[in-house]
């Protein structure tokens, strides 16, 4: 007897009501570069002109287990959001603009309304960044993930003039550190955000008088796109080096941008954290210095100055909607010390 591809758990009819479902959203992030269009077996981008000496910047990474909030929530369509967050705010960090974007999606049995609500939201994300989604990947994997479950992860390439890039060479003792407010947790620390949290999304969907939200929607609060303001910024100040802060929190992301014999010191009182962030710390029963090698803290990005351009650099960050704060100094030395 014969056994078809559909017999064993993969439906070809599903992944091209998929396409056919994402094929708007995937247009609607085109930009002037774009060659082609979605179907091809490879995605085609025209590098913009103006650039001296263009030097391309990548970036993926993926959303991690923050997408079980999602499943157990049935909310599908900001999650795509996070996974092109994570990778342009990284490249951004050296100073280049995000010029496109590639997903990988990948499950066990497909729903092309599924796929096609968070591609949705890769398309915000790009839309937000200025990137073009000009390509990616749908698998449908029976027995490998759990039913109504996925992963996605995403490619981000950007550009830069070599002499422009930011890699914090210049950085000296005495510079200062200014953190651009997050949006919440982002899309770091869930392994222990689940723990804390737990999945029963009844108690999730209630209204928490602590947190002053329900839970859930702190829980799956889209992360922050810094893209243009940081571009905006790099236009008008010497910025030295930029830090995102993920996964490390400020513990091991900050120090990835000094040189070697400079470290930081961070005054944690330079700002209100925010409810979500202390609620975990006391949730945990972890010291301070533990929350912030593992959350963001409520700082997404991190801007490093000479003390000359801070005022400049708020007002610049302040004219494009940023909330931010002057956090600490450079010093000599290593790491972070937290004051």
């Amino acid at each position: 007897m014969a056994i078809s591809y559909k017999d064993s758990g993969v439906d070809v009819e599903r992944g091209y009501e998929a396409v056919r479902l994402m094929r708007e959203h995937v247009q609607s992030t085109y930009t002037q570069g774009v060659l082609g269009d979605i179907g091809s077996f490879g995605g085609f981008f025209q590098l913009p002109k103006g650039y001296r000496e263009p030097v391309l910047v990548a970036g993926t990474d993926g959303v991690g287990t923050k997408l079980k909030y999602a499943f157990l929530a049935n909310k599908h369509d900001t999650i795509g959001i996070d996974a092109v967050a994570m990778c342009v705010n990284d490249i951004v960090c050296q100073g280049a603009k995000p010029l496109f974007f590639l997903d990988y999606f990948a499950t066990g049995k497909l729903s092309p309304e599924v796929v096609a609500t968070v591609v949705s939201g890769v398309a915000e994300g790009c839309r937000q960044s200025g990137a073009a989604l000009i390509g990616g990947e749908t698998a449908e994997m029976p027995g490998f993930y759990p039913d109504g479950e996925y992963d996605i992860a995403g490619f981000a390439v950007g550009i830069v003039d070599k002499k422009k890039v930011i890699n914090g060479k210049k950085i000296k003792s005495g510079d200062v550190l200014i953190g651009i407010k997050s949006s919440g947790i982002h899309s770091n620390g869930y392994s222990l955000v689940r723990k804390l949290w737990g999945e029963n999304i009844e108690e999730l969907e209630k209204y928490n008088e602590e947190l002053g939200a329900r839970p859930i929607d702190v829980l799956l609060t889209p992360t922050k796109i810094y893209v243009n303001s940081i571009l905006a910024l790099i236009e008008k100040v010497k910025v030295k080096g930029i830090a995102h802060i993920t996964g490390g929190g400020f513990i091991e992301n900050i120090p990835r941008i000094f040189p070697e014999g400079i470290g930081c010191r961070i005054d944690t009182k330079s700002y209100e954290v925010p409810a979500v962030f202390k609620i975990m710390q006391k949730k945990a029963g972890i010291k301070k210095e533990q929350a912030y090698n593992t959350f963001n803290m409520g700082i997404g990005m991190v801007v490093c100055v000479a003390k000359k351009d801070v005022e400049e650099t708020i007002a610049q960050l302040q004219s494009t909607g940023e909330e931010c704060v002057v956090i600490g100094k450079t010093c000599k030395g290593s790491g972070v010390k937290l004051v």
